[in-house]
């Protein structure tokens, strides 16, 4: 069987294409020459299974999208009281690049707007760092959420310095408050390096998967940061990552998320799925305009909503076996719990690894308590394809949780009430339970 959700990707790669509103950034040289028709997207869910479509591997610099990773770096460093004593939590209400900052204190409203990322850098490892061992330090973090090794864009570095202009005074303005108490120039030179960093749409689903993960790594299994500290830089990235636009976004989408002005996007459901696209064309607030339609468009089609998120199952596939002997004995995916998404993930990946040999599978849903709309159209995809690779599909519904099953074109499932009615299936029992059958039938490949 084809996996799904590439396909999916694809289909919504397509239908996003189309639109060429917007701008590279064109205050950096370097990334104003980015061709601005690059355009992918990846999930990564928490197993660490990756699906993309599109410019996956294409490096590009991770901009700001590395400030939730640095908060979450500086949190685990120094612990919360130190760092917000130097940043708030706030949201700005403004661009990303205003020197927004309090009142009296001057420090700033939170460390998604460049005043307090610039402060978020110097707050980075130890006190006792010099420049480039703090760079070091972000570096190798970041490369911890990544799961590999990241390394320096030294051109892009250079042409924002050369038009650092506004972060140097801002940095200057922090330290006349005492928010900084490095070098102004030094920190800024640093943060720039930071923002440097090369990565791929497929490096940043894996970061922001970390993130959904609690904060360990889904490839290496590595624990990058503690779990308070994932739950600290969610919530910052909810209510701040999308600047002056993030209320909208909280609302329209409901995925907290990171843009950066190379066109990199990034969203964590926390434990469900990291997702990131990639296209560099920018809208008035810096945040990639197909970047955002993607975004909207799994939220919809997915029911991804942080406040739709259904309560979670211990595990959807209870088990994954054989019932009996012989060429006719048939392979069970027994389910249990609430499906959403996620679950249906899981479903899928295990419907991939049944062999061609095994002629009959049966889908238990004995177990199951819910299925939201999106895990209904997975679930019935999956017995499509599994239709059109030559196997009889059962559904196991004793109480019709799979409402009117159609699996759609070439697709085909006989609904039954106990799994005995699959091992055994003889006419008595078909007629006592009333054996349902939905779909319609099509040519099997």
């Amino acid at each position: 069987m084809r996996p799904i959700i590439p396909d999916y990707l694809a289909e919504v790669l397509r239908d996003v294409e189309s639109d060429t509103s917007g701008e590279p950034a064109g205050y950096i040289p370097e990334l104003a020459a980015a061709d601005p028709d690059r355009l992918g997207a990846a999930f990564a869910m928490l197993d660490g299974e990756v699906y993309g479509a599109g410019d996956i591997d294409t490096e590009f610099t991770i901009q700001s999208i590395s400030k939730p990773f640095v908060h979450a770096l500086a949190l685990a460093d120094h612990g919360f009281a130190p760092v917000l004593a130097k940043v708030g939590v706030e949201p700005s209400g403004e661009a990303f690049n205003e020197i927004s900052l309090e009142t009296g204190t001057g420090r700033p409203r939170n460390p998604m707007i460049n005043a307090g990322a610039i402060t978020v850098h110097s707050l980075a490892g130890a006190e006792d760092l010099t420049p480039e061992q703090r760079v070091e330090r972000v570096r190798q973090g970041l490369s911890a959420f990544a799961g590999r090794r990241l390394t320096m864009d030294d051109a892009v570095c250079a042409s924002e310095m050369e038009h650092a202009h506004r972060n140097l005074a801002i940095a200057h303005m922090l330290r006349s408050h005492d928010v900084l108490t490095k070098d102004p120039e030094a920190v800024v030179e640093g943060y720039t390096r930071q923002c440097s960093v090369l990565v791929t749409t497929r490096d940043l689903a894996i970061m922001a998967a970390t993130l959904a993960n609690r904060g360990t790594n889904p490839l290496s299994g590595e624990q990058v940061v503690p779990e308070p500290v994932v739950r600290q830089v969610l919530s910052v990235m909810f209510s701040c990552g999308m600047y002056d636009a993030a209320g909208d976004w909280a609302t329209q989408v409901g995925i907290p998320a990171k843009s950066g002005v190379a066109g990199g996007l990034i969203g964590a459901l926390p434990g469900q799925i990291g997702i990131a696209t990639f296209s560099p064309r920018l809208d008035r607030h810096g945040n990639s305009v197909r970047g955002v339609s993607l975004f909207e468009r799994f939220s919809s089609d997915m029911g991804l909503h942080v406040m739709e998120t259904p309560a979670a199952a211990r595990a959807v596939v209870r088990s994954h076996h054989v019932v009996g002997s012989g060429p006719d004995a048939p392979r069970v995916l027994q389910l249990q719990g609430g499906i959403g998404f996620a679950g249906a993930e899981r479903v899928v990946q295990e419907a991939m690894t049944i062999p061609p040999s095994d002629t009959r599978v049966a889908l238990d849903l004995t177990l199951v308590h819910s299925i939201d709309d999106v895990a209904r159209r997975v679930l019935l995809e999956v017995a499509r394809r599994l239709t059109l690779s030559g196997h009889d599909v059962y559904l196991v519904d004793p109480e019709s949780a799979m409402a009117d099953p159609d699996p759609g074109d070439g697709g085909r499932v006989t609904v039954v009430n106990t799994m005995d009615q699959v091992v055994n299936p003889t006419r008595d029992d078909l007629t006592r339970t009333g054996l349902r059958a939905a779909g319609r039938p099509g040519p099997r490949s």
